[in-house]
């Protein structure tokens, strides 16, 4: 895993698929509520008519490399995932989904606390 203080350094930097395509650029980490541990990245990519959102991208074996951040998950995949405006939230409500995306479990905390954090 990627610590969560170098994950950070990374912000504004490519974001790219296994095969090297690009997918966006990264905008935010996401930490688990548990172990304070990147979890997933939030990142901009371009829409139809120029407008930009945030999608989310798990960082599970993800690496970092020259100037980018390689993830394991495929482009049209995590182009595909749920996303958000640029100055959005991701609501607790919608957290399942980014998890159901990319077939990964989701479990809320004991008392009903959402799992993912912005950092």
């Amino acid at each position: 895993m990627i610590p969560a203080g170098n994950i950070r350094d990374w912000r504004g930097e490519n974001v790219v698929d296994p095969e090297g395509h690009k997918i966006g650029t990264l905008e935010s980490i996401y930490v688990d509520v548990v172990s304070d541990e990147p979890s997933f990245i939030g990142v901009e990519v371009g829409g139809l008519i120029g407008g930009k959102s945030i999608v989310f991208v798990p960082l599970k074996d993800a690496t970092v490399g020259p100037r980018e951040v390689r993830v394991t998950y495929a482009r049209d995949l995590a182009k595909a995932a749920p996303s958000i405006d640029t100055d959005g939230e991701l609501a607790a409500a919608e957290e399942p989904n980014v998890f159901a995306h990319y077939q990964l479990p989701y479990a809320t905390g004991p008392n009903g606390e959402r799992q993912l954090a912005r950092r």
